[in-house]
């Protein structure tokens, strides 16, 4: 995770088509989550950040994929929260 202007990045590997969604460990040096949707027509993207939106309180409009559409290694950009890492995971299991 890293600051860029008034967003935090956060470096995700993403499993999609789990049964649930959850943050669970890290994985080269990127947060790992599992992903309740599958992978495909964008499904597991837009579920990822509706999912992140909710952990971290925020509107959908404040979170957003910046780079990663197709790849399991995704950059997401949060803006309006002091410090996601620590809010996500908390209620992770969806």
């Amino acid at each position: 995770m890293r600051r860029n202007g008034a967003d935090w990045l956060l470096e995700l590997h993403v499993q999609p088509g789990a049964k649930t969604t959850a943050v669970v460990g890290e994985h080269g040096g990127r947060l790992k989550l599992k992903i309740a949707a599958p992978a495909v027509d964008n499904k597991a993207n837009a579920h990822l950040l509706a999912w992140l939106a909710t952990q971290l309180g925020l509107p959908k409009s404040a979170v957003r994929l910046v780079r990663g559409e197709s790849s399991r290694q995704k950059t997401v950009a949060v803006c309006g929260v002091d410090a996601p890492r620590r809010e996500i995971g908390k209620n992770s299991q969806t």
